[in-house]
């Protein structure tokens, strides 16, 4: 089947950045066309910016600009993106997917006003299933979303306009919320990436909720860098979210250097076996690349996954939206009003009772990852048409949140990736998923996943491609040259502390390399000088959290100072004191402290 509109000309956040770049005026030409361009009756969106919304933004811009401001400083300039239906947008009616409860925001939500501040420009405000309840996207009043690739099928949800949008290049990157995989499993089902953060990384403030202990606000995007680079700018602690929390800064940058996944040892597919043998396609591609993929029991997983909608936490929900619930009880899609209603049923000491249910079983989780860089899944372990749905609404919902239910329960993150289609050509994601705050290693991996990959990204013929390698918000990229390089005896400093190797490389022409005396372990002193030569580095990145303790276990004479390498960049390195080079030997000649350890030994 032809996928569900043709694609427009799709542009990156980069390429969208460059294109508005020009001037302000031909910003608003650029906005004239987009406009213009949406399809009005396209089930997708439930709302669209009006004319003086666009020039309002725009006109910010342009306010900017005259302050002095150029679109480097930006780094979403100009670049549109589309919001979810129940995130508030000032000037947009915030609904839910549920007319009679839809209200005016005086204000944006706490992440659109930083991505606002950053540049981008709100476009529209995109369906959902109702109050978020839902993992197929056909609950709502505005409309089923079908399938990108396939129209007879579903669209996943929640948020399912968001997947859509961007998975036709409509806009770059779309926000969607994900409490049981609402940011994850439309992802998976349109072939984009969907990320799922840390809970509380992303603040709340402005969205309505569903289950507030466990909502999340979710990037969706065409490529990993896109997503990566808006959680970034959209995340951060807001003391007006009372679940907002602060990013530890402890966690590693990326996997280990043969990364090693669990897998669940008897994946569950329903009788699917066209997602069958796509997740074992999607597994022989990871040992490929070198990943060790190793079969764990995933009894716990399935067991806090069955919590979220068969327990008391359901009650939750009925919390959120009660009122609605007991004002306008017609109003609401007849399958979300039954699940809420549901909720009722369960008094305090159930809810007690589900919550040291949920707290044994996150911690069994979390201590069976903790052998492991991630767990690689399915996305969802089938896909249905939209008949199908419509005969089975809550059954087959139900089975949608397999892989996806127990994360936000066990405090999980993650990242849904593109995978290998299924032989009929509809997509079959897989998702990685991690411990809180393993966001960036999550990313980094995905990033190099998502190259190798190499298939078009969403419904569009773009393929992604992997930016540059840079240090990730929250670590300290460090240049080693002695004891702590690889394979050396201070190199233990590093891993406990979860640093992670990057790249060798060098510095530029400016350095000497000095053997020092009376070290132990012996220890080579780098030093500033316009006669030297390039010197051999690793670079690493440390948590910035743990930064500090490795600075105090640097003795005197070495330092941690301003290194400049052989490409220009400047980074954190090792440096010596001048005293210290009097009686020390000058090993500059070799290049490097392996190579000269290596000469010296071998003399």
């Amino acid at each position: 089947m032809k996928p569900f509109t043709d694609s427009p000309e799709v542009m990156t956040i980069k390429e969208w950045k460059q294109c508005c770049s020009h001037s302000v005026d031909a910003i608003r030409d650029i906005y004239r066309r987009l406009i213009k361009g949406l399809d009005k009756h396209d089930p997708a969106w439930i709302s669209y910016a009006s004319e003086e919304l666009i020039t309002a933004q725009i006109n910010q811009l342009a306010e900017w600009q005259a302050a002095g401001k150029t679109p480097q400083d930006f780094p979403l300039w100009g670049v549109p993106f589309a919001v979810k239906d129940n995130i508030d947008v000032a000037g947009f009616e915030t609904t839910a997917a549920c007319p009679a409860f839809g209200y005016q925001p005086k204000d944006d939500a706490t992440v659109v006003a930083k991505l606002k501040a950053a540049g981008a420009i709100v476009v529209g405000k995109t369906n959902l299933d109702q109050f978020a309840t839902g993992l197929v996207g056909t609950r709502s009043p505005y409309g089923a979303v079908p399938n990108t690739f396939d129209a007879r099928y579903v669209s996943g949800g929640s948020s399912s306009g968001s997947a859509s949008v961007v998975a036709r290049g409509l806009v770059p990157f779309a926000l969607g919320t994900d409490t049981a995989g609402s940011g994850r499993v439309p992802a998976g089902f349109n072939n984009i990436v969907g990320l799922k953060p840390t809970k509380g990384w992303l603040s709340a403030k402005g969205v309505v909720p569903a289950c507030r202990l466990n909502d999340t606000v979710s990037v969706f995007a065409l490529s990993v860098d896109d997503a990566a680079l808006v959680a970034g700018i959209a995340g951060g602690f807001d003391a007006e979210d009372a679940y907002s929390r602060r990013n530890p800064f402890t966690a590693p940058a990326r996997f280990s250097h043969r990364p090693r996944l669990a897998v669940p040892e008897h994946p569950e597919f329903f009788g699917d076996e066209l997602s069958k043998t796509a997740f074992a396609k999607s597994l022989a591609r990871l040992n490929a690349l070198g990943v060790e993929c190793v079969p764990i029991d995933f009894t716990p997983f399935r067991q806090l996954a069955e919590q979220l909608y068969a327990g008391a936490w359901v009650a939750e929900r009925t919390v959120a939206v009660g009122d609605t619930l007991a004002r306008f009880p017609d109003a609401m899609d007849p399958t979300v009003r039954g699940i809420v209603e549901g909720g009722k049923r369960f008094s305090a000491c159930d809810a007690w009772q589900a919550e040291y249910t949920r707290a044994a079983l996150a911690r069994e989780i979390n201590d069976i990852l903790a052998g492991f860089d991630a767990l690689v899944v399915p996305t969802s372990p089938t896909i249905r048409t939209l008949d199908e749905m419509a005969q089975e609404p809550v059954r087959y919902n139900s089975q949608f949140g397999t892989y996806t239910n127990f994360t936000n329960l066990a405090d999980l993150s993650a990242l849904a990736l593109p995978g290998d289609f299924r032989s009929d050509g509809l997509p079959a994601g897989i998702t990685l998923i991690a411990p809180a705050w393993h966001d960036a290693a999550l990313a980094d991996f995905g990033r190099r996943w998502q190259q190798a990959l190499g298939l078009p990204a969403g419904a569009t013929s773009t393929i992604p491609s992997a930016g540059p390698a840079v240090a990730p918000q929250g670590f300290v990229r460090l240049a080693v040259v002695g004891a702590h390089l690889r394979g050396q005896p201070l190199n233990h400093q590093l891993t406990t502390r979860n640093a992670v190797f990057v790249e060798e490389t060098t510095t530029d022409a400016r350095y000497q390399l000095f053997a020092l005396a009376n070290t132990t372990p012996p220890k080579p002193g780098l030093a500033r000088s316009e006669q030297g030569k390039p010197i051999t580095v690793e670079l690493w990145d440390v948590p910035l959290a743990r930064f500090g303790e490795l600075v105090a276990e640097v003795p005197a004479p070495l330092g941690i100072g301003s290194l400049t390498l052989c490409d220009g960049r400047e980074v954190k390195g090792f440096i010596c004191e001048p005293y210290a080079l009097a009686d020390a030997t000058d090993i500059t000649q070799w290049g490097g402290w392996k190579a000269w350890l290596a000469r010296h030994h071998s003399a």
